[in-house]
């Protein structure tokens, strides 16, 4: 498993200077020298010869077999999406232990999805739920709390509806708007240094609310806008942060999702629109799903997952939130018919 740099003991001071200069995780300082490290991170000789030890000795460590971790995953559930077709596509919905990626232009429902999910996530274990909490980075201000307390109480009427027996009555009592506001834990981040730096507080925030099983990062690609005259150290950065998702996601159980803007590259004399941040990027997320219009509709397409078929579903966004589209309603000849 990948070790983040934050976890290796060593003063708080260094370990900013690390992440700020890009080092995410252990493995990018193994092939490193004393005093290259010193130059890009800005430390001093001596304290640059302490990470790199450090480093080595976490490297010197063990492992966790392929067995266990088939076991780990059968324990897992998915979040559902509210969308019956989507979630059939994902094989129950969005998984926890992986990284989700969710590309689209502006105004697809990128951000409605996500608002969908931290509320989802909170569905109790009875109703086939996850019972989970959610941290939500929102780097855009794309955040509408009057959009969460809608589907808020969207979700909590479904499920009053569905309760049968007396666990689901009792699991009602607690599932109120009130409470799926109290368990989504928001943070607002302006720029990739707040990002990085929230990033390397997740560790000990995680740890100190086990419940959390959800992390979306609304977008990934807005915060690094800056940076792209540095090619160089953007992609060192994004490839920081990518590791850091991956390591949460499956060392702490949790589903993180990121959304990512849609931008245009040259392919065959023709302009396409492709997800940005290049595609090295690509290769981060576990699934990548695509959000876009054919005319009128809304379609979701899963472009990538080693464990989906690619397939393509419709969708809407309604006021209760994200949803399937509504069959549209037979002919009288036709119903009379069936």
């Amino acid at each position: 498993m990948l070790r983040p740099v934050s976890s290796l003991c060593l003063s708080p001071s260094v370990k900013l200077k690390l992440v700020r200069a890009g080092f995410q995780f252990t493995t990018d300082l193994l092939h490193l020298r004393p005093g290259q490290l010193s130059a890009e991170a800005g430390v001093s000789q001596q304290e640059a010869l302490q990470v790199l030890q450090a480093a080595s000795a976490d490297a010197a460590g063990g492992g966790v077999t392929a067995l266990e971790l088939l076991q780990k995953e059968a324990e897992l559930k998915s979040i559902v999406t509210f969308s019956s077709q989507l979630d059939e596509a994902l094989g129950g919905g969005v998984p926890v232990g992986k990284t989700t990626e969710i590309c689209g232009a502006p105004g697809a429902g990128k951000t409605q999805l996500c608002l969908q999910l931290a509320v989802d996530v909170q569905v109790p274990r009875c109703f086939g739920g996850v019972e989970g909490h959610v941290i939500y980075v929102d780097t855009e201000g794309s955040f509408l709390l009057q959009r969460v307390v809608d589907m808020a109480a969207a979700a909590v009427r479904h499920c009053s509806l569905l309760a049968e027996d007396e666990e689901q009555r009792v699991a009602m009592e607690t599932f109120t708007v009130e409470t799926i506001l109290s368990n989504i834990f928001l943070v607002r981040c302006r720029d990739y240094v707040e990002l990085l730096a929230e990033l390397h507080l997740l560790a000990d925030f995680l740890s100190a609310r086990p419940k959390v099983r959800l992390l979306v990062v609304d977008s990934v690609a807005f915060p690094f806008r800056r940076l792209l005259d540095e090619l160089s150290q953007r992609t060192r950065l994004l490839n920081g942060v990518a590791q850091h998702l991956i390591t949460m996601a499956t060392s702490q159980h949790i589903a993180v999702v990121i959304t990512n803007q849609m931008t245009t590259r040259l392919r065959g004399g023709q302009s396409q629109l492709v997800p940005a941040l290049g595609e090295s990027w690509g290769h981060a997320p576990t699934i990548r799903l695509l959000l876009h219009w054919e005319g009128p509709r809304r379609l979701a397409t899963i472009f990538k997952s080693p464990s989906h078929m690619d397939t393509t579903v419709q969708y809407q966004i309604t006021a209760d939130g994200f949803r399937d589209t509504e069959q549209p309603e037979l002919p009288q000849s036709k119903r009379r018919q069936t």
